[in-house]
């Protein structure tokens, strides 16, 4: 019986008198191309990571030292009424009550704008804390941020609702001064003048109470 060599489809490569350096050779291109790919996929996760650098805080403080500044905020934080913006809370009255906290925090060496600037932020909560936090324009002195802020939240449209409301004030029974003091307190930028003010109460007043007062003025107070 006659036997059959299989012959190898492939061809022969040719003699190569380095191959050791060949080897060496190929084996570099391919670390050089897992390399490369693990760089790729290294390069496309860290553009899928979160970018985690931070909006600079928008408050400019001075400086102060350490035991200085701790000392102030563990004295204060727990004394401040926290501010929401809702629509029922009125920013003025926050104001005020965060001056009277701030007023109490006497520490030596300490401007009473550094303590207030300190503060504020610890008396927000909810959108005026997110508001704050947002912020783009530098806040460099207390009466830039008290100024924002009321910017913020007592626009000129509230202002001007609350003067429209001064302007056409009527009592209701059982009503006393009380509750137009607490509506002139809500805006202390009206720019109604004094006498205005007393016509507009005057004209607001019910029948029997506006009597009393002309009783009381012999008739002279519309006459001034």
């Amino acid at each position: 019986y006659g036997m059959t060599r299989k012959r190898n489809s492939g061809s022969l490569h040719p003699f190569d008198p380095e191959i050791k350096k060949t080897l060496n050779r190929i084996r570099k291109s391919k670390n050089m191309h897992v390399e490369l790919v693990e760089n790729n996929n290294r390069a496309l996760k860290e553009l899928a990571m979160p970018d985690v650098l931070y909006q600079p805080w928008c408050i400019q403080y001075l400086q102060l030292e350490w035991a200085q500044s701790s000392e102030l905020k563990s004295k204060l934080i727990h004394l401040l009424l926290k501010f929401y913006g809702l629509a029922s809370e009125d920013p003025h009255k926050h104001l005020k009550e965060f001056h009277m906290v701030c007023f109490t925090m006497r520490l030596q060496g300490i401007p009473k704008d550094y303590i207030k600037m300190k503060a504020f932020s610890f008396s927000l909560d909810g959108a005026t804390k997110d508001w704050l936090y947002l912020h783009l324009v530098m806040f460099n002195t207390w009466g830039d941020m008290k100024q924002m802020f009321l910017e913020k939240f007592f626009p000129t449209s509230r202002i001007a609702a609350i003067q429209k409301e001064i302007c056409g004030i009527h009592q209701h029974l059982g009503e006393t001064l009380h509750e137009f003091n607490k509506l002139y307190a809500t805006c202390p930028h009206h720019q109604i003048s004094e006498q205005l003010l007393l016509q507009y109460i005057y004209e607001g007043l019910l029948m029997m109470d506006m009597n009393m007062v002309d009783v009381a003025s012999e008739g002279a107070l519309m006459n001034t």
